[in-house]
């Protein structure tokens, strides 16, 4: 893997040299857009419309636009002038527990690795962190654009999540949401928490596959192959309209799963 940036992990007056690597990549089948008439890629151009002329990177500026059709411009040396103490580092504010902070507030993952001669204040920081059970709250300029970090251990590694700012996530105000009005029957309650209780196990992310993508990529390869492509068809759907009856074929549907798999853990019918 290619590198981010190096730069340092602050933690109090220790400061570690790290370097940042992308944790997550998009594994999305890319399409390009084609003219129907001939087949040929749409290309998207940098354009000047007064001018009427392409242009290059070289002359092209930042511009905020503060009213219609006026702006303030900015250039590298103006993002550069910034008054932050460091735009290479990730600079811890204080410890929390995990489950206190609402996965809405995560953005992106990177991976830290030490820099040269931080291996050992590294391995200390991450063992101090897996003995209290708390991750970091930190600082961090990426690029153009500073955010909160939450800095957690993940086997071996330390793994650098970017946070939403506060003002950055909407209010769900507005929202036409159920109200005391509703009632829930004790019977329909406990009907859902079985349901859970039978769909709950350990999380295994490798169990997850994306059906969508493997389709498509599928389809793709047949169409390569001048195939006919085969439509499969789809699962009715169960005509269910009453709530309780939905939860108890859920339940029954979910409990013949769980007795095959802990009779065969046990070892009990063999």
């Amino acid at each position: 893997m290619r590198s981010l940036w190096t730069g340092f992990l602050g933690f109090g007056l220790v400061s570690i040299p790290v370097k940042l690597y992308v944790a997550t990549e998009k594994k999305d089948v890319k399409f390009r857009y084609l003219h129907q008439a001939c087949m040929t890629p749409v290309q998207y151009q940098k354009r000047c419309p007064t001018c009427n002329k392409d242009l290059d990177n070289s002359e092209i500026v930042y511009g905020y636009e503060y009213q219609k059709g006026r702006f303030v411009v900015l250039n590298e040396e103006d993002f550069a002038r910034i008054p932050l103490p460091s735009t290479r580092s990730v600079e811890i504010l204080n410890f929390v527990d995990l489950n206190q902070v609402d996965p809405l507030y995560f953005d992106k993952s990177y991976y830290l690795e030490p820099g040269d001669g931080g291996s050992k204040p590294y391995l200390l920081l991450l063992q101090a962190m897996e003995a209290t059970g708390k991750i970091a709250i930190a600082r961090v300029v990426i690029r153009t654009k500073e955010s909160l970090a939450a800095v957690r251990v993940k086997d071996r590694v330390l793994v650098m999540e970017t946070m939403f700012f506060p003002d950055e996530v909407r209010s769900y105000a507005g929202l036409e949401l159920p109200g005391d009005n509703i009632q829930i029957h004790e019977n329909e309650s406990k009907m859902a928490i079985s349901l859970i209780e039978n769909l709950t196990t350990d999380f295994d992310p490798d169990q997850y596959q994306n059906r969508y993508r493997q389709a498509l990529r599928e389809m793709i390869e047949a169409k390569i192959a001048g195939q006919e492509v085969e439509v499969s068809p789809e699962a009715p759907a169960a005509n269910v309209v009453d709530l309780m009856e939905a939860l108890k074929q859920s339940v029954k549907m979910t409990e013949k799963p769980r007795k095959r798999k802990r009779t065969a853990k046990t070892g009990v019918g063999t």
